[in-house]
């Protein structure tokens, strides 16, 4: 027994004396630097990564930059990359650098960079949304590390918070901001701050008290493949940016610079897809010619504009002559630093002062003008735009600040389905946007997609204003905290709650559908409050029109009446909730009950059809159903010869079953006659044959 106790405290005090190394450990530990946020509460969807390194790549494609979100393969973004840049400096081993570069990112050696935190904090509580009982939205566990704090003083609707430390003591705090407000909801603005702290990994300790940093130099690289959507149907896989075409614009900049206070002062570049001199077709806006829509599928520009920098770390002033450098790079080529190669490290300082890098035909130049640089190169990587801030000489304590917005905009969804069909089907004369006209198509479709220079204008233009109003937007009424859509027998039943009604210039709700698919176009079918059919307020709607078979996908929007938006920062009118808050994405049904009599029975279409897809049920082109079925049965399907092909457990208490005609296997099943046999868990059964015909 004594020796137990002697074990048992000799545990304890080891314990003891050891924790606060195990919670300086915890504390101290790096958060991996591909850890990623989503945000996701306006028209343009991003996921953002612990280090300022950015990379959309998922194993599988591109993601990130999606807009319009709404729409599936939209994605327009492949990486951001950072240098940060220095000279004459010496390290914690007396070692002296005549150039001492750190690159960011989790393809560069971890030892260069320390993140110790990250989180996104909300304005409020993001929507419960439930279909039929089952919870889908951000505050599912799949998104439960996404939101880290509510903060209803926020000027925003998301912010993203990050703090990174170097091995040269400088550390990097960036601030993303996230609107959802419809006419600021496609941009993000992020807000970044370099101080020499003298911190290298996040502990207490501080490395490098003394250090003055001479000369900083911040360099990054963006890289834009507009769209995913628009790559398939050009080259027929996704791009890491192949026929990127990029431009820079600021045309009367230089007379800005010099005091000008009417000339432009936007300093800016975008991205857009361009011509590939390898297709036979006129390829501007990726319009969609195997498909035989039509659709332009690439009509998105997304790009930077630059909205402040510090003169110096005495002077928060804006600096018009930064950055320092705008231009573009070849082949995805830039600086991997190993942490140790003076003759890298001499490279990314040069990269990041605005030098030519390898890949590249022209210099980067040195002002702002309206420039176009190519496309495609001699690989995939196309041309990335390049920028350099600089130089900043930072003693202890010192820090300096720049700010930029990042946005995609472009002809919208509608245009591009509409002018796409009229484009394909040579629907001439055509009418340009200045309202003359033309025969020839490819000059009426380019003309059009063309004009998503000036949307992206327009969009960096609201992010100045924005921005320069301290983050003054008028705000739309914050969304109901619930939104619950429950299946019915007749009807679809939505229900919400009123938080929405706390805004105090709140003037009603409105509800919208789509049928098939959650990517589509939605239309209004419900509205109540001020300015509507149904003056009075009220929390719940029965869709009483939904067809059985067919699947439906809602979202709820609240609005204002638009008295208080009434400044110059954006288009005068009422505002509403975004969409993205409570749109579902799993579908509801008119779920009959179930039936009792197997004679009921039927298969619906039958036969299948594929030239009356668009016919049977919209959006859902592969889909029959087995209606009036037992509540609790089992379904296989045979081919005429027996093979079981499919086996269905339906257990959902309903009268309804779909199948989307594949096989266990994955494939499509092909023409022919089929069995499908129903059998209850009591084991009477029936069976019914189908046709279908491909």
């Amino acid at each position: 027994m004594r020796t137990t106790q002697k074990i048992i405290i000799n545990l304890f005090c080891a314990l003891y004396l050891i924790a606060p190394v195990m919670l300086r450990q915890t504390a101290d530990a790096q958060i991996s630097p591909k850890k990623e946020k989503w945000v996701k509460v306006g028209r343009l969807h991003h996921l953002l990564r612990a280090s300022t390194l950015e990379r959309g790549y998922n194993g599988t494609y591109y993601a990130g930059l999606m807009w319009p979100a709404e729409y599936a393969e939209t994605d327009n973004f492949v990486n951001k990359r950072f240098w940060v840049s220095c000279r004459d400096f010496t390290d914690i081993d007396n070692k002296y650098w005549p150039v001492k570069a750190t690159a960011l990112g989790e393809t560069e050696d971890l030892t260069q960079f320390w993140t110790d935190e990250f989180r996104q904090v909300a304005q409020f509580e993001p929507t419960r949304v439930y279909v039929d009982g089952v919870e889908i939205s951000e505050t599912t566990e799949t998104y439960a590390d996404m939101i880290n704090e509510i903060d209803p003083t926020l000027a925003a609707d998301r912010m993203v918070f990050s703090r990174v430390h170097t091995n040269i003591g400088l550390t990097i705090e960036r601030r993303v901001y996230v609107f959802s407000q419809q006419y600021h909801d496609n941009y993000f603005i992020y807000d970044y701050v370099f101080k020499n702290t003298g911190n290298i990994d996040g502990d207490e300790e501080i490395e490098y008290p003394t250090n003055t940093l001479q000369d900083v130099y911040i360099g990054m690289m963006v890289h834009y493949a507009t769209s995913r959507d628009g790559a398939w149907k050009v080259q027929g896989r996704q791009t890491w940016g192949y026929n990127q075409w990029l431009t820079k614009r600021g045309e009367d900049y230089e007379d800005f610079v010099n005091g000008d206070t009417s000339a432009d002062s936007l300093r800016c570049t975008f991205s857009w897809l361009g011509q590939d001199d390898k297709v036979s077709h006129d390829n501007i806006g990726a319009p969609d010619v195997q498909g035989g829509t039509g659709r332009w599928c690439s009509p998105q520009y997304a790009g930077i504009v630059f909205l402040h920098t510090d003169k110096s770390p005495n002077d928060p002033s804006d600096d018009p002559n930064q950055p320092l450098t705008v231009g573009w790079n070849g082949n995805d080529t830039f600086p991997r630093l190993s942490g140790t190669n003076e003759l890298e490290m001499q490279n990314a300082y040069k990269m990041c002062q605005g030098l030519m890098m390898k890949g590249a035909t022209d210099r980067m130049d040195d002002r702002m003008k309206d420039t176009k640089y190519p496309g495609r190169l001699t690989d995939d990587g196309g041309a990335a735009a390049v920028m350099g801030w600089g130089p900043y000489t930072l003693a202890p304590s010192d820090s300096f600040r720049f700010v930029y917005a990042e946005g995609v905009n472009g002809l919208n969804r509608q245009a591009c389905i509409d002018f796409g069909r009229s484009w394909i089907n040579e629907d001439s004369p055509y009418e340009l946007p200045d309202g003359t006209v033309t025969n020839d198509a490819d000059e009426f479709k380019n003309t059009w997609i063309y004009t998503g220079a000036d949307s992206i204008l327009q969009t960096f233009g609201r992010a100045n204003r924005n921005y320069k109003s301290g983050y003054a937007i008028p705000r739309p009424p914050r969304p109901p905290s619930v939104f619950n859509v429950t299946s019915g027998g007749d009807r679809i039943m939505l229900e919400w709650t009123a938080e929405s009604e706390d805004s105090p210039d709140f003037a009603g709700y409105r509800i919208f559908r789509a049928v098939g698919k959650p990517d589509t176009t939605y239309q209004e079918i419900f509205s109540c409050g001020a300015g509507t059919d149904n003056p009075a307020i009220v929390h719940s709607y029965d869709d009483i029109d939904a067809v059985r078979g067919y699947s439906y996908y809602y979202y709820i929007t609240a609005f204002n009446d638009g008295s208080r938006n009434n400044t110059d920062l954006n288009p005068h009118g009422s505002l509403s909730s975004s969409r993205f808050y409570t749109q579902t994405s799993e579908p509801a049904y008119l779920r009959r009950q179930a039936a009792e009599n197997l004679n009921d029975i039927r298969v619906v279409p039958n036969p299948y059809n594929i030239r009356a897809r668009d016919l049977q049920y919209p959006g859902e082109e592969n889909k029959i159903m087995f209606l009036n079925i037992p509540g609790q049965c089992t379904i296989r399907i045979f081919t005429d010869r027996g093979d079981l092909i499919k086996t269905i457990n339906h257990t959902n208490g309903t009268g309804d079953e779909a199948w989307n005609l594949v096989t266990e296997s994955r494939q499509f099943v092909v023409s022919g006659v089929y069995i499908a046999y129903f059998e209850t868990p009591d084991g009477t059964s029936t069976f019914r044959k189908f046709g279908v015909i491909r």
